[in-house]
């Protein structure tokens, strides 16, 4: 069996076709996937589509791509964890690649939610892009090794993932890891201990290969597996069996 670690669900590209891709991820072995949570207004569309199905859950936090948008409390993100369905914070983190200084509103942000992991006791989804330095600062300074997490769509240095698993955090990879010209991360992909490895999609973005360019949906997760056991020289269901074993010990609220 499979798990997608991440995957955007309740957005429009997906929303609109989530028996077909329930089906198909049934097809696919993929047996669970979290759906996580990007802002607050969208939030409780989130929730909804996950509450009937026993095999999808969410997070709740605020992506740090989203400059004007509510700002919610660690004491709010810790009440609205309490949910049964709510298996993780975030995502959360600093992203300096599509916006510029000054971010110190970013910074706050990513501090209020490791605050709200430490106090509802779940794991931290994390998002790092052109901003390792900082990311790897402030997990240090709010504790973030308290309650761990994962750094998803993992596309940073081996230094930096080696720094990021000495605070309790796994890494995921995504669909990236099957394009041609991404070598280090394909290197990094070998490296990487099997105790600390997720896969995830990240869809609707990110379709691996073969399907690179379309819509992404948690079924074509399996792919990434495939990659990595190709690249480890390695059967397809070690891979499975680690990546999925990983998750439920992370996101333990979740009934196997």
């Amino acid at each position: 069996m499979y798990v997608d670690s991440h995957c955007h669900l309740d957005f429009p590209e997906l929303a609109q076709n989530l028996p077909d891709i329930l089906r198909r991820m049934e097809q696919n072995l993929v047996s669970h996937a979290l759906v996580v949570s990007v802002n607050m207004p969208q939030w409780p569309g989130l929730m909804e589509l996950v509450a009937p199905h026993p095999h999808l859950y969410a997070s709740v936090g605020v992506h740090p791509d989203y400059e004007d948008t509510p700002e919610p409390s660690a004491d709010e993100l810790a009440g609205m964890a309490e949910s049964p369905k709510v298996v993780a914070i975030g995502e959360t983190g600093l992203d300096y690649f599509r916006l510029s200084e000054p971010l110190e509103w970013q910074r706050e942000r990513f501090r209020t939610h490791i605050r709200a992991s430490r106090k509802s006791g779940l794991p931290l989804i994390i998002h790092t892009r052109s901003a390792s330095e900082d990311t790897l600062r402030i997990m240090r300074e709010e504790g973030a090794d308290e309650f761990g997490g994962v750094m998803h769509c993992f596309t940073e240095s081996w230094e930096v993932a080696q720094a990021a698993m000495a605070m309790n955090f796994y890494i995921s990879l995504s669909g990236i890891v099957t394009f041609k010209k991404a070598t280090d991360l394909q290197d990094l992909a070998v490296k990487l201990p099997l105790d600390r490895l997720l896969i995830e999609t990240d869809s609707p973005y990110l379709a691996p290969v073969p399907y690179r360019g379309k819509v992404n949906d948690p079924s074509k997760v399996i792919h990434v597996a495939e990659k990595i056991a190709e690249l480890r020289d390695m059967p397809v269901a070690e891979v499975a069996k680690h990546s999925t074993d990983n998750f439920f010990r992370l996101f333990s609220k979740i009934q196997r």
